[in-house]
């Protein structure tokens, strides 16, 4: 299964960042992430909160679902 997540990559490269710098962050390989920002595997949503909140947005902005760059506010539930 393929699928689109290209601001992985915009997002990393923006913060002058490498894949092993990104892949140290998630606790993974620079082989695993680079597979994820590829499209070629799915990242799981842990990962994914793990780094909208890294870069202080959210995981909506970081799949393509919205241009906003500013995260939600965040949540009251316990």
């Amino acid at each position: 299964m393929s699928i689109n997540i290209s601001r992985l990559k915009e997002i990393r490269e923006d913060r002058d960042l490498l894949q092993k710098d990104v892949a140290k962050i998630l606790k993974t390989s620079q082989k695993q992430y680079s597979l994820y920002e590829n499209g070629i595997r799915l990242i799981p949503i842990d990962k994914l909160a793990i780094l909208a909140k890294y870069y202080n947005t959210s995981v909506d902005y970081l799949i393509g679902l919205t241009d906003e760059r500013k995260p939600y506010p965040n949540s009251i539930i316990k």
